[in-house]
């Protein structure tokens, strides 16, 4: 008699990588169903739909799975987009993705799942799923270098028990080597970058379209004023490209950087040199904390911290904590620590034992601490 074989939902975004994953799922003997979500609704996004679903659509065809095309436009704007807005207002460089894999993601795979009478789903991130002592947890992908770990550290242990992550223990250029051993055809389709509903367009003419400009004062960490800026909104800590100040010969021309903004005053304040202090900070205060671990009574705890995708782990150690807020000192100083972005804290085994958005941080600098 032939088994019934287990139904799985898998976000298809018209990529190699959710292509690779349908695959791998299928010859696990998993009954595939693609869902194709519609997030952005604008013609100039990276994220083009329609080229997107059609790859998604080549795909499933040749693979023979069904798939799904859900239009969820208007709940990404008021769930993730809205969020992306207010927190610019507030002086925030936010990071919508986070929000989106929380908010938006993997709920509709869970409506979907229901739906179709799945118990599992699934994508194309590169992650890995670890269970200890019954408890499911985020880890590190075995390719470090397209390990995103850093997007779903607000996955909980309920949802991850029924999650399968394909390319967990792959390497990128391995899922090419699928891809085209499959013939698939978007085996060559550059991976997305940036943010998707931003596009080829600049991102201070695209965020100028929805939050109102209001001119301020760019002044140095020396009280010089050293120019006007048109919203605090448009500059991020440890940029350095369109300050807007013009070239000024002075300090050995060592370039301008952002290392502060006064969103009460409107002030960007900006300091020269990469390697100046005001860059540089060693605590950082975080709220909106997700925590996969009870570690109350282990403080201080050390661990290892992201504070940006991009980025190496840092060491460091969690000084104070409460379910929603945590306070954390690095071993050393670390440039250009970025509110409204998310710290991912990990154990010495690259598994994510929580995180939080970034909210403050203390900047060292002639001997003094201001906070920010």
């Amino acid at each position: 008699m032939k088994m019934k074989k287990e139904k799985i939902v898998l976000g298809m975004s018209g990529g190699v990588d959710s292509s690779v994953a349908a695959v791998l799922l299928k010859n696990k003997g998993f009954e595939v169903h693609g869902v194709f979500m519609k997030n952005w609704d604008d013609k100039n996004a990276i994220c083009s739909a329609e080229d997107d679903y059609a790859d998604a659509s080549s795909v499933c065809n040749q693979l023979n799975i069904p798939l799904k095309k859900i239009n969820y436009t208007k709940e990404y704007k008021e769930r993730v987009f809205a969020q992306f807005l207010d927190d610019h207002k507030n002086g925030f460089t936010p990071n919508p993705d986070v929000l989106c894999n929380k908010e938006i993601k993997f709920d509709v795979f869970q409506q979907y799942a229901r739906e179709i009478g799945a118990m599992k789903i699934a994508s194309g991130h590169y992650a890995k799923i670890v269970c200890e002592d019954d408890k499911f947890f985020i880890g590190k992908a075995s390719d470090r270098s397209k390990d995103q770990s850093y997007f779903l550290y607000q996955l909980k242990s309920s949802l991850l028990m029924n999650i399968e992550f394909p390319l967990g223990e792959l390497l990128k250029k391995d899922v090419r080597k699928i891809a085209e051993e499959n013939s698939l055809v978007n085996a060559s389709k550059k991976d997305s970058t940036g943010i998707c509903f931003i596009g080829d367009r600049k991102y201070n003419d695209f965020v100028g379209q929805f939050l109102k400009e209001k001119k301020g004062k760019i002044i140095t960490v020396d009280g010089e004023i050293i120019g006007e800026h048109n919203g605090h909104m448009y500059f991020t800590v440890g940029q350095r490209k369109g300050l807007g100040i013009g070239a000024r010969n002075s300090a050995n021309d060592k370039p301008w950087y952002v290392v502060n903004k006064d969103i009460t005053k409107n002030v960007v304040y900006i300091a020269q040199g990469h390697d100046h202090p005001a860059l540089f900070s060693d605590k950082l205060f975080a709220d909106k904390m997700h925590w996969n671990l009870k570690i109350s009574q282990s403080l201080p705890l050390k661990c290892k911290a992201k504070v940006r995708y991009r980025d190496v782990d840092y060491s460091c150690q969690i000084l104070s904590s409460n379910d929603d807020e945590c306070y954390i000192k690095f071993n050393h100083a670390i440039k250009a620590i970025t509110t409204g972005q998310s710290i991912v804290l990990y154990d010495e085994h690259g598994i994510c034992i929580g995180g939080g958005i970034i909210r403050k941080r203390n900047i060292p600098y002639l001997g003094e601490e201001i906070n920010e």
